[in-house]
């Protein structure tokens, strides 16, 4: 990345510091987000861990889920909550309005595209979205993490598409 100081520790420190406030930024978003769906206060004494557990699947609970199944709707909701999260905390560091779409077919494979502007930031080929998790917290963290960091990096490579309004 050419990101080396005079002793090449100083960046790698910003550099990791700076991933670290993505995922956290990003982790924050979706218990956001998901607070957002609890219309009826039923969450409210939630923690933000308890929140985020639906999201993760570790092995055991994966060994339980059949290789080839449906989605159902709240696994559905989770990936939509996810890539929202996503959307949410790009829009949050560029200032680019960031519109989420998938096609899903019922199956449990499709696409999820986030866009800013006419620009595709994430284009995400979805398959067993029936087993859609991640193993622990930090896992989570850096999925997120890398779609939101790719997605800056887009931005900033083609800001007029990013910024494309019509």
């Amino acid at each position: 990345m050419g990101l080396q100081g005079g002793n090449g520790v100083k960046m790698t420190t910003e550099l990791e510091t700076v991933t670290s406030e993505l995922r956290e930024g990003f982790l924050r978003e979706l218990v956001k987000q998901q607070r957002a769906q609890d219309t009826y206060g039923v969450w409210d004494g939630k923690k933000d861990e308890e929140l985020l557990e639906p999201f993760i699947l570790d092995a055991e609970k994966r060994r339980q889920i059949p290789i080839v199944g449906d989605p159902d709707p709240e696994t559905l909701e989770r990936v939509e909550l996810f890539f929202n999260a996503v959307g949410l905390t790009i829009e949050r560091k560029t200032g680019v309005m960031v519109v989420p779409m998938m096609s899903m077919h019922h199956e449990g494979f499709g696409k999820m595209v986030l866009l800013a502007g006419r620009l595709a930031v994430v284009n995400k080929v979805l398959r067993d979205v029936h087993r859609f998790g991640f193993p622990n917290r930090e896992k989570l963290a850096e999925a997120g993490g890398k779609h939101i960091t790719a997605a800056l990096e887009m931005i900033e490579k083609f800001p007029e598409v990013a910024r494309y309004g019509g």
